[in-house]
């Protein structure tokens, strides 16, 4: 788990990701935050001299890169297969890179973002609603009614599915 920003999250979805006993990896700000929580850290990403906040916990230098490839760059180098990044502000090219690499899934101001190969489908209510955050051409959908050129609606409850060229894009679900 990659703890980027923590303003607009709720304590209760960090307890649930925290259920899976992950890595975790910190800013220096959001270390301060997690350590009053009683959370163990794993990693604090740094670009100097940070106070470390617990017993046994690694700094890791961001280097050249900005704070998320540095560690989505760990991340795949040791062969991660997935990371939960909890975020303020979003920047999906930060993430484009990456997707191929790892199962990325992004919390963002209420939502969850993920990236989805073509032909994904998945089981939603009726209602729920879809948003697609990537450009893509020829996109077919199949149990969505459109809202806007971006949101769509689950039609029934059961499947949908998203057809398109391309290798991902990213979507997003209100959690």
């Amino acid at each position: 788990m990659l703890v980027l920003g923590l303003d607009n999250f709720l304590d209760e979805l960090l307890g649930q990701l925290l259920e899976w006993s992950p890595t975790v990896i910190a800013t220096s700000q959001t270390a301060e935050k997690l350590v009053s929580y009683g959370i163990k850290i794993d990693w604090i990403i740094t670009d100097g001299n940070d106070d470390v906040l617990q017993s046994d916990v690694k700094l890791m230098s961001r280097g050249n890169d900005n704070l998320t490839d540095a560690a989505l760059k760990y991340l795949t180098s040791y062969e991660y297969p997935a990371v939960n990044i909890i975020t303020d502000e979003l920047r999906l090219q930060d993430y484009e890179h990456f997707a191929d690499h790892l199962d990325v899934v992004i919390f963002h101001n209420g939502k969850k973002i993920f990236s989805v190969t073509p032909g994904f489908s998945k089981w939603k209510p009726a209602g729920e609603i879809i948003e697609i955050l990537s450009m893509v051409k020829k996109l077919d959908v199949t149990g969505l009614e459109k809202i806007n050129d971006r949101r769509y609606k689950t039609t029934e409850d059961g499947f949908f599915s998203l057809h398109f060229d391309g290798p991902f894009l990213f979507i997003a679900e209100v959690l």
